[in-house]
């Protein structure tokens, strides 16, 4: 394939453009853009774009959002399915005036996955080639030995004088908050007809009202509750965390993210459950920062891996890689092309770090100087208006049910990651 210089730099920068806004913007996603762009096709390849082009913005614009979308998870309290769990270690740094921290360390996550996800590349590759059939085979399982981790591993807010077996009630509360996510799921994604938005933006996403309740409103709420106030914010800071946990943070992540790339009917949201596991579990504040680079870390390795996935067991494992599937043929592509689109992601990902960093200062300057709990009101405001706007009253309806089912988890004392039933309940339903 003969391609020129002048259009893939606009297509590059084209791509990183759509990736700040479905990073930034609640309820928007790469997926949105996806679809518009494979239906303007047509205009583009009027205006001389080949199809190799438009795939490249769209691979710009997955990349690019793996970075940004921490930002409104942090600051906002509203994420997408991929950064969900980040609320809760993001929200934390932001109550300790390091709400630029958790960003900062965020991007390293995403820079760091991108590396060893590159490195990693070729031999997972070449394994996964010869035992993707055996893994399709055993999905569900797989998904259910995920979640009997989860539960095996929450030993609740331990107090001194509670006795030996009080982990098990914990325990208790974590698998009643799955399965109450998981059902709330289920209804959700049965009635997903009923949607009916108000403004048309690409395809409709359950998952907006599900996990803006769950993950965003609930902590707004509590917020509100506890009459919280933002603290100074630190513009400027140097990380704490040794080297040796940023690493391994890394690590993990990508593979984390890397694992589902290859598994069918997963999200990257799976990933990052995968990454909590995978994170040591300490009574210290260096765990939760080193979840928040594996986290990251899962979100960009997995957009990296979809792409050598489809090129090696030709599977489409997001929306953005169906969109690339429908534009190119993926047998006629050569080793050099893919190449290039790797070099294409190291080129989007150096610039979308240094962007991340510089938005998350400037965000965490301006937060120093508002009210709180007007803020949270506000937000809280936005996002319901957000999902009456994407979603119709039937989101409504669903987001008001997922707020309070999200406060649970503060509390009974637990990980907020058993919510997660909220996606992965229905999953395993679907493989049996």
């Amino acid at each position: 394939m003969e391609i020129s210089l002048t259009p893939l730099i606009l297509s590059i920068f084209l791509g990183f453009l759509l990736g700040i806004i479905s990073g930034l913007t609640p309820g928007i996603h790469v997926n949105n853009f996806a679809l518009i762009l494979v239906a303007l096709s047509p205009v583009f390849l009027e205006l001389g774009f080949e199809p190799f082009y438009i795939a490249v913005i769209i691979l710009a614009n997955s990349v690019t959002q793996t970075f940004l979308d921490i930002i409104p998870s942090i600051f906002l309290g509203a994420p997408e399915a991929d950064t969900a769990l980040a609320v809760l270690p993001g929200h934390t740094l932001l109550m300790e005036g390091r709400g630029a921290e958790a960003v900062r360390l965020s991007a390293i996550g995403s820079a760091g996955a991108v590396v060893a996800a590159l490195l990693m590349a070729l031999p997972l590759g070449f394994f996964f080639q010869r035992v993707y059939g055996t893994i399709d085979a055993y999905v569900g399982w797989l998904l259910v030995l995920i979640v009997a981790l989860m539960i095996a591993t929450e030993n609740g807010e331990v107090i001194e004088g509670q006795g030996s077996l009080v982990h098990l009630k914990f325990k208790g509360y974590a698998v009643m908050l799955f399965i109450l996510s998981g059902m709330l799921g289920i209804f959700a994604f049965d009635n997903t007809d009923k949607m009916a938005p108000l403004i048309k933006f690409g395809e409709p996403s359950i998952l907006l009202p599900l996990l803006s309740g769950l993950f965003g409103a609930s902590m707004l709420v509590l917020s509100l509750m506890t009459k919280s106030e933002i603290p100074p914010q630190q513009r400027a800071c140097k990380f704490t965390l040794p080297k040796k946990r940023i690493i391994r943070g890394m690590l993990t992540g990508s593979a984390a993210g890397s694992f589902v790339a290859w598994l069918p009917g997963v999200s990257s949201a799976v990933g990052t459950i995968i990454a909590r596991l995978l994170v040591r579990e300490e009574k210290d504040a260096d765990s939760s920062k080193e979840f928040m680079i594996s986290l990251s870390g899962a979100n960009t390795a997995n957009a990296v891996f979809s792409l050598v996935a489809l090129y090696i067991i030709h599977r489409t494992r997001s929306g953005a890689m169906v969109a690339i599937d429908k534009l190119v043929n993926i047998n006629e592509w050569e080793l050099s092309t893919v190449i290039i689109l790797l070099v294409v992601i190291i080129y989007i990902s150096i610039i979308s770090y240094y962007t991340t960093i510089y938005l998350g200062d400037r965000i965490s300057g301006f937060l120093s100087r508002i009210n709180y709990s007007k803020l949270c009101a506000a937000v809280l405001a936005c996002l319901t208006l957000m999902v009456v706007m994407f979603t119709g009253w039937f989101g409504l309806v669903v987001f008001l049910i997922s707020t309070p089912v999200g406060m649970i988890s503060s509390f009974a004392r637990i990980r907020k990651t058993h919510a997660m039933g909220v996606i992965l309940l229905p999953v395993i339903m679907y493989f049996f």
